[in-house]
């Protein structure tokens, strides 16, 4: 495969971060309630991140902003709004600040920002118009889920689901299920006051509850965790007085360095518009792979 269809896989997984890091690690699947209401009792903490995963989830949208570091691969700044009412959609404008992905993207004379589209059934990166100048004047390139999910090896369906699924409540499933969580106090968050929780999540573990993936499924993707070095997520979380999410971090360790993820909420119940780019200016990430592959001639 060529560098630059490297780069567009690399750029799908980039973007693809950008709304994940919206949520926690962890399927989408509702095992996680479940063991929740199981210990409310036991604990102050568990009744009411209960309450806070019940009113956020149901604010069906809100405006976000925050940062998200994997390691060498990238660092980048996101914000807009999402709405998950229906499956997910909306829109972030991302700035890549560093790692490897923000050098590809400057070598091929983009300044780093671009806007990507999210839909229920994939999501879209105006690349610019340095892309557009080698793609036939086209500037966004659509990314289906499916197609996303047969790319990523044995795990790909998690993939999508996660995908599909991600809602600012997840970073709060994460911590029920987690069976890890207590309460670190009472602090302010951008003149907010807010209760803040604090858990470590076990990402295999987790992710064996609450999906549905097969025994050779769940350990393919255990091996990716490994061979990427990632174990287990500090999950934190900051709510105010309503139980809706203000603030949510997640710190862990990569081969390539940290996995830093920060996410600021607000405005929710905003109303979120968001619109497939023309199809005159779009190019389907399928169709740039057979290009490539075209082009390529069977080269490596």
């Amino acid at each position: 495969m060529r560098t630059s269809t490297v780069r567009r896989v690399g750029l799908s997984v980039a973007v693809a971060a950008a709304l994940t890091s919206v949520a926690a690690c962890g399927g989408s699947d509702s095992k996680s309630e479940s063991r929740g209401g199981a210990a409310a009792t036991k604990a102050e903490p568990i009744a009411a991140l209960l309450a806070v995963q019940k009113k956020t989830g149901g604010a069906n949208s809100a405006k976000v902003e925050g940062t998200t570091t994997m390691g060498t691969q990238m660092s980048m700044k996101q914000s807009g709004a999402i709405d998950w009412s229906d499956g997910i959609s909306g829109a972030l404008e991302i700035k890549y600040t560093g790692g490897t992905m923000a050098d590809t993207l400057k070598q091929s004379g983009s300044d780093g920002t671009m806007q990507a589209r999210y839909f229920k059934d994939g999501y879209a990166a105006n690349m610019g118009d340095a892309f557009a100048r080698q793609a036939g004047g086209k500037h966004w390139i659509n990314y289906s889920y499916e197609d996303l999910a047969k790319l990523s090896g044995a795990s790909g369906e998690l993939m999508k689901d996660q995908m599909q699924n991600t809602t600012p409540d997840q970073g709060v499933k994460a911590l029920l299920a987690s069976g890890d969580v207590k309460k670190a106090g009472q602090e302010d968050v951008r003149g907010v006051a807010t209760t803040h929780y604090s858990g470590t999540v076990d990402v295999a573990e987790l992710t064996a509850k609450n999906s549905e993936l097969d025994a050779d499924q769940l350990a393919a993707f255990k091996k990716q965790l490994s061979d990427a070095g990632i174990t287990t997520e500090k999950v934190d979380i900051w709510v105010d007085k309503n139980d809706l999410l203000v603030k949510k971090t997640e710190r862990g360790r990569m081969k390539t360095g940290e996995l830093n993820s920060t996410v600021f909420y607000s405005d929710y119940g905003t109303k979120v518009s968001v619109e497939r780019p023309p199809a005159s200016d779009s190019v389907d990430f399928s169709e740039l792979l057979k290009q490539q592959q075209g082009a390529s001639g069977g080269a490596s």
